[in-house]
Parts: structure tokens; C-alpha cells; sequence
């Protein structure tokens, strides 16, 4: 029932429903937690197995970094933030942190609630706000990679959130991890934040004006733009402005003057193709004038 989300509740009226006699809640709840020991030691060595294979080659090695909230915003009690190799694609570690127990919760409601099991549970390892969550477990897993996997995750490919960054980018030295941006990311926050100047600027949203289908397109053409020069700033600047002009142009006011030329354009103002059919209709309309 844990793999599609469901619990005992659940379990109970489908076993019901097949006229099936269900287990009880102490009985489920046994199997779950044989479940989750074994889930969690299949899960270890593989993560292990995944940091060995990469620490035999260089004990150096760059990671992609995020975290999953149970809820969206910033109201859940539980995160697991993951690190995945870049050259692997493998999960190399993860930390759950979470801010809440029911153990101890129900300790505090019931009087005669046995300490024992209050002692021996796993409990709440977290205090804070939900949006620290991924900072703490960031921090967590850079902090044991030495010890845990023998490898320095040197090279951090995240989202615009710089707040965890800051706090590992030292971790092993001065400056000794390196932040990339994600690509995917930075054109996400084109598109969130041109609907958000639209939904605050009275009259520019509308018909011929910043429509979230322009907003769509302009976002894409800015993620290639980047995509297409990553080594070349320069390059990169100048691409960016020329999708922005590509965007607005019109078949009456044509902005294409800063578009590449050549077969790899995506302009097909400037394409090949279409310089060739304009000199085609060009000569076609001068022969019917003479």
C-alpha cells in the first residue's frame, strides 16, 4: 500500500471491498517497519556501491543537489533533500529531516504512555522553519562525504537558491566547491517572473501585449540562447538580447538584426531557406513587371 501512498485506512476498506479478513493495525504497522529496515538497507548499498565505482576513479567529483518537500510551500513538517552524480546520474545520499514525531507527540497527550518506546524511537531531527529544511540537509550530507562515501562533492549544480551553497561552499577549504547554475532553472525564473511583472503592472498583460503564450516562447528562446553558448559570455549576452527582438518582431516590423545567419540559425528569417524563396519571389514579381 507504501508504494502507491496509501496506508492501513486505505488497505482496510480494499480488503474489505474483496471480502478479504484484513490484519490489524499492530500487524500492518510490524510489516511496515520490516518493510522500511529493508527498503533503507537496500537503498544504503546501493548508494555506496554507486560513491565506490566513482571514488576509484577521482575522490573528487560534482553532484546535483535538491530537496522534496511532502507539501508544496513552506508549511511541511518533513524533507528529503538527495545528492545525484553528475557523471553517473546515481543517488550518492540523502537525508530525511523532519520536525515533527508522533511519538513524542502522543507521550505529551497520554499520561501512561510507556517511556521506553519514547527512548528507543527515532525521533524529530530538525528545529526551524520548513525553508531552512534543504539548507540543514545540504550542509549534513557535504559534511559526512569524506567519511561516509570518500569523495568531495566539489562541483554543485543547483537551483537559484544560494542559501544552502553558502554554507557548504567552504566545507573543505577556502572557496573548494564550485556552484553551476541549472540551466532548466534559470529559464524557469524568466517565465515566473515575467507572469509576475504582468500580474502587478496594470495593462500589460492583454492581446498584442505579454500574453503567457509570449511568455512561453521568450522563455524557451532564452534557454536556448544560453544552452548554445555556455563557454562564451559575450556570445551568450548577445544571443539572449536577439531572442528578446526575435520575440517582438512582426511581420510588419521585422526585429531580426542581431539573429545568427547561416544553416544553424533558429531564425528562419534568416535561414538559408528563406533568403532563397525571397530572391525567388523577388525575380519572379521583376520578370511580370517586364
Amino acid at each position: 500500500m507504501r508504494i502507491i501512498g496509501k496506508g492501513f485506512s486505505a488497505g482496510k476498506k480494499l480488503f474489505s471491498m474483496l471480502n478479504v479478513p484484513y490484519p490489524s493495525k499492530c500487524t500492518y504497522r510490524q510489516h511496515e517497519i520490516k518493510l522500511l529496515h529493508a527498503a533503507s538497507q537496500a537503498a544504503n548499498n546501493s548508494m555506496l556501491e554507486s560513491a565506490k565505482s566513482i571514488a576509484e576513479c577521482s575522490n573528487e567529483c560534482g553532484v546535483s543537489v535538491d530537496g522534496t518537500w511532502q507539501k508544496r510551500g513552506y508549511s511541511s513538517l518533513n524533507e528529503c533533500v538527495s545528492t545525484i552524480s553528475v557523471d553517473s546520474g546515481k543517488i550518492l545520499d540523502i537525508e530525511v529531516l523532519s520536525q515533527y514525531c508522533r511519538v513524542c507527540t502522543k507521550t505529551e497527550k497520554t499520561s501512561g504512555f510507556s517511556k521506553k518506546c519514547v527512548v528507543s524511537h527515532f525521533c524529530k531531527n530538525h528545529k526551524g522553519s520548513a525553508s531552512n529544511m534543504e539548507t540543514v540537509g545540504v550542509y549534513r550530507i557535504f559534511e559526512r562525504s569524506e567519511a561516509n562515501r570518500s569523495l568531495r562533492y566539489t562541483s554543485y549544480y543547483g537551483d537559484g537558491d544560494s542559501k544552502a551553497f553558502n554554507n557548504v561552499k567552504d566545507i573543505y577549504g577556502y572557496d573548494s566547491v564550485v556552484k553551476y547554475e541549472c540551466i532548466g532553472h534559470v529559464q524557469k525564473r524568466v517565465g515566473s517572473r515575467l507572469r509576475k511583472l504582468k500580474k502587478s503592472t496594470k495593462g500589460l498583460g492583454g492581446k498584442g501585449k505579454l500574453t503567457d503564450k509570449f511568455i512561453d516562447t521568450l522563455q524557451n528562446y532564452f534557454g536556448i540562447a544560453i544552452r548554445s553558448n555556455v563557454s562564451n559570455l559575450s556570445n551568450m549576452q548577445t544571443a539572449v538580447i536577439a531572442a528578446f527582438f526575435h520575440c517582438c518582431s512582426t511581420d510588419k516590423k521585422p526585429m531580426h538584426g542581431q539573429c545568427l545567419s547561416g544553416s544553424d540559425t533558429w531564425c528562419k528569417y534568416k535561414s538559408p531557406s528563406k533568403k532563397e524563396n525571397c530572391i525567388n519571389i523577388e525575380q519572379l514579381a521583376y520578370q511580370m513587371l517586364y
